[in-house]
């Protein structure tokens, strides 16, 4: 498979630096917001822009973690006993009438962004939802669009995008496969 770097960390920083500037701007502040990474590399990237939210505006956004794995729609079991592995949900904040804005890594089909939005959902009923993903590689099977977006990245289906992050992987970078 051929390979080509979309992103190295400090366009990956700058890039997200300029999302927190948009999150910021947009909703004239970040009092009633609320960052909420979906695992397992959003909730990487959704403290990564709640840093430099605090470092702008001063003071910090509230943060938590969402894993969508009973809500999707082609839920595969991870286990040997045929049960899906589920992680906890980390919000601990009320979600009624907040802006919940919802942090990927890469959007594609939305069936992810989908099952995020039925897992907020169960909490309450937010006064509104926004998107932020690192890549937009279009291919979309429902009616999703990021209201921020890193970079925009259009592909074919025989392309694979990999988004690498320190936390996990040992460094920041995207990278696309193109099968030959």
């Amino acid at each position: 498979m051929a390979q080509n770097e979309l992103l190295d960390g400090p366009s990956m920083a700058r890039a997200l630096t300029r999302i927190a500037h948009e999150i910021i701007e947009r909703n004239k502040g970040i009092d009633e917001c609320i960052l909420v990474g979906i695992k397992t590399r959003g909730a990487y990237l959704a403290r990564r822009l709640a840093e430099r939210i605090e470092k702008i505006e001063g003071k910090p956004i509230r943060t938590g973690e969402l894993d969508i794995t009973l809500y999707r729609d082609d839920l595969t079991t991870k286990h040997d006993n045929e049960q899906a592995h589920v992680e906890q949900v980390d919000i601990d904040y009320e979600v009624v009438n907040q802006k919940i804005i919802l942090v990927d890594d890469v959007l594609y089909t939305g069936r992810t962004v989908r099952a995020a939005l039925d897992a907020v959902m169960d909490l309450g009923r937010p006064g509104q939802i926004q998107l932020a993903v690192l890549i937009d590689r279009g291919h979309r099977e429902l009616p999703i669009r990021a209201d921020y977006v890193g970079k925009n990245v259009p592909t074919s289906g025989a392309e694979r995008i990999v988004v690498n992050l320190q936390e996990v992987d040992g460094e920041d970078c995207v990278i696309i496969y193109k099968e030959d």
